[in-house]
């Protein structure tokens, strides 16, 4: 058996930690399990007691004699730094002053014998452990670690990234398992000959995974692994992946011990079991675990546990670019570094807050959303307005695993042309523009994908249509989803055959008809500027909101407030005037009572002179299956529409057409399955639901004139509010509508 770096600490172990209630009379230590050991200062030994510490009595100097007697029996009990370095030939004194840390003693570190040393704590260099070092991108000795908590949330599953700079071919870069003999379970990513092993244990048998390529000794190397239960994929910098499994059955890794980077402490185990022997030397700039990044500064500002003897990597320009506000520096292989800075911040330490109104993407810039998920199974819409500034770029990508492979949908530009691709599982299908559009412009993007066919729409371009291979039809997308560009390309697949995010500007997204808020829904992203655009100046005050049309914009107002830039204040109308893109909304208990049930009624009266628009509106929030209840226009005449989960039902009232301009009351009731409609009191037309369900079950809410996100909340059903006036609101029996007093609404005005 070998035992690597091993730090032996004084007395039985305490159960308890440094930090809360330790009896130790100098120095405390940390053990992985829960327990902790003391140890004193030069010029100290422990008492037997474990805790306290007493002065060392030397005598005077005298003549050296040989003796025959044993000399264990009258020497004193060994410290720390005495245990750490115990051989016959050793001096068991170590004399150095070390402010912080503790005094070693190494054998064979020179021709002239042993030496000694002040091994720093994480946080602190020096000779003598005198100056404080922050720690960005730790540089590893061979006999340095970095200890952090056990990584419990890659018990199953792990995405590992991880950039290094290698100074020798052999070493510990990661270690981590149950226990420290590492008989159980255990992970460790370890160089060998220059090559990258991980290796691991799930319980049944050892799985070893290698790299096809070395790394490259003195430049930074990418290196990523992919753990799915059992089964692991490794690449190292974008070369060719290598995979493989455990043995066994299981798949669930204990971690009881710490994380340990670039060595290990009390940590045994044989040769053929681990590998190699020696710590790590060299570089690490990132390491990141399930999408999070370990800081190796000590606690608070970093995630470290403890560490000892690290340095910062002078050699890269990431350790001395400090980014600011949460920023991420990466670094080029010639040197240059550059800050990844996260929404709301740039410049070239993040340290510039901006206020990001219509975001433009440079390349090196990406918004993150939640996945698609199973939303995009069997059909998939999305409509983005853009104005590229260059001709390749990925806009959108979602795919299903996070190692690139397997399923996935991308938008790009490509050569000037617009793309769509996607892959069910059975080979890529491109889908491309016939013309390419024309840079810095704005264009509409439209792409809807049915089963094995997607349809590809750009401004007034020919329609183009695309269809999969193979029988599959269903299309799973659960990672996350990407506007402007990726995180990590590795994720993206490779036979997308781009490496570049788009360079341009974004005004709009719409997913599955609903419309997309890009930065406020927006999980993070990094380097996202403004584009160029009036909505940037912020026009609309601080009671409207500015949406962007092409290169001009319209001002939504908030209830209260009207003006082209909302910069009036309004009493509430007695008579609402609405637009286009108007609503007032009402969700109070005592309106949500009589919206719901086996009986409904709704009498409004209103003027308009447009053949198109919606009047009255309340639903479900389960939006494709659920019920609703609406009053709308189209055509010019009214109708009563409504679904209670079994089919949708029209009652169009064809008598009188009502876009003229004069007032017109309406009527409209239903029981049960049974629907009727009357306008100015003439015969009614009735209709009748299919299936047998009869009760309506909505949120609640009661829309009139519009609503907000109309075509989505309004499942697809209207695609424009009324443009017109609203006199008076009644719902049955007799609850008249305060239109005075809605409880939201955008763009309402007076009627005149």
């Amino acid at each position: 058996m070998l035992e690597l770096a091993i730090t032996v600490l004084g007395g039985a172990p305490k159960r308890g930690t440094c930090s809360h209630g330790s009896a130790c009379d100098h120095t405390c230590f940390n053990l992985h399990d829960g327990t902790y050991e003391c140890d004193c200062r030069p010029g100290y030994v422990l008492n037997d007691n474990g805790y306290t510490c007493d002065p060392v009595v030397t005598a005077a100097p005298s003549p050296v004699e040989h003796s025959t007697a044993d000399p264990a029996s009258h020497a004193a009990p060994q410290s720390l730094r005495e245990r750490l370095n115990t051989t016959d030939d050793v001096p068991t004194g170590c004399g150095l002053a070390c402010v912080a840390g503790q005094c070693v003693t190494e054998e064979g570190a020179a021709a002239g014998g042993p030496t000694q040393r002040c091994a720093c704590p994480l946080g602190v260099g020096g000779d003598l452990c005198q100056t404080a070092v922050e720690v960005h991108s730790p540089r590893f000795t061979g006999s340095s670690v970095v200890q952090f908590a056990p990584p419990v949330e890659a018990h199953t599953d792990m995405r590992l990234t991880l950039e290094l700079r290698p100074e020798d071919w052999d070493g510990v870069v990661l270690l981590s398992g149950e226990t420290d003999s590492l008989t159980g379970d255990f992970m460790a990513v370890i160089l060998t000959g220059g090559f990258v092993e991980f290796r691991f244990d799930c319980g049944s048998g050892l799985g070893v995974v290698r790299s096809r390529e070395p790394v490259s000794l003195d430049r930074w190397n990418r290196l990523t692994i992919i753990r799915t239960r059992s089964f692991v994929w490794m690449q190292l910098n974008n070369g060719q992946h290598t995979e493989g499994m455990s043995q066994g059955i299981f798949w669930h890794i204990t971690f009881e011990l710490p994380l340990f980077v670039g060595g290990v402490r009390g940590v045994s185990a044989d040769r053929e079991r681990l590998g190699v022997t020696t710590g790590y030397r060299g570089c690490i700039r990132l390491l990141e675990i399930n999408d999070r990044t370990l800081g190796f500064g000590p606690a608070p500002d970093g995630d470290a546990v403890s560490g000892q003897d690290i340095g910062e990597c002078s050699g890269d320009l990431c350790s001395r670019t400090p980014c600011g506000h949460g920023g991420r520096c990466i670094s080029a292989p010639d040197g240059s570094a550059t800050c990844l800075c996260p929404l709301g911040f740039l410049g070239e330490l993040c340290e510039k807050p901006v206020d990001l109104q219509v975001p433009f993407f440079n390349g090196s810039s990406h918004l993150k959303y939640p996945g698609l998920g199973t939303s995009a199974l069997s059909y998939l819409s999305l409509e983005v307005t853009i104005k590229p500034t260059a001709p390749d770029g990925i806009l959108l990508y979602n795919g299903l695993h996070a190692n690139g492979q397997g399923e996935f949908m991308a938008v790009s530009m490509r050569d000037g042309h617009v793309e769509f691709a996607f892959d069910l599982g059975t080979g890529v299908t491109f889908v491309r523009t016939t013309l390419p559009v024309a840079l810095h412009q704005w264009h509409q993007v439209r792409v809807t994908r049915t089963g094995r066919e997607a349809v590809l729409r750009v401004d007034s371009q020919p329609t183009v249509i695309g269809r999969s291979s193979g029988a599959f039809t269903q299309l799973s997308l659960p990672q996350n989803l990407f506007l402007g560009g990726v995180a990590n390309y590795d994720a993206v697949s490779s036979a997308l055959f781009l490496k570049d995010g788009f360079q341009g500007c974004i005004q709009k997204m719409v997913v599955n008809e609903k419309p997309i808020h890009m930065l406020a829904a927006a999980l993070s992203g990094y380097n996202v500027a403004n584009c160029a655009h009036p909505c940037v100046a912020r026009p609309c005050h601080e009671r409207g909101v500015c949406l962007p049309e092409g290169d001009s914009y319209r001002c939504q107002c908030r209830l209260g407030s009207g003006g082209r830039q909302c910069a009036s204040l309004l009493p509430a109308p007695q008579v609402p005037r609405f637009g286009v893109h108007s609503y007032l909304l009402f969700d109070r208990a005592d309106v949500a009572e009589r919206l719901r049930g086996g009986t409904n009624g709704i009498e409004l009266e209103f003027r308009t002179r447009y053949p198109e628009g919606l009047l009255v509106w309340t639903g479900s929030s389960d939006l494709w299956t659920g019920d609703f209840l609406a009053v709308g226009i189209e055509h010019g005449h009214v109708h009563l529409r409504f679904s209670l989960g079994s089919g949708t039902v029209t009652v169009v009232h064809n008598a009188t057409r009502v876009d003229d301009g004069q007032w017109h009351r309406v009527q409209a009731s239903r029981v049960g399955r049974d629907g009727v409609i009357s306008v100015d009191g003439s015969y009614p037309v009735s209709g009748v639901s299919p299936g047998l369900l009869s009760q309506l079950d909505t949120d609640g809410r009661l829309f009139i004139g519009g609503a907000s996100e109309l075509e989505y909340t309004t499942h697809g059903q209207y695609r424009t509010g009324l443009d017109g006036c609203v006199a008076e609101v009644i719902i049955a029996p007799d609850h008249g509508i305060p239109l005075t007093d809605a409880d939201d609404g955008r763009d309402v005005g007076f009627c005149l």
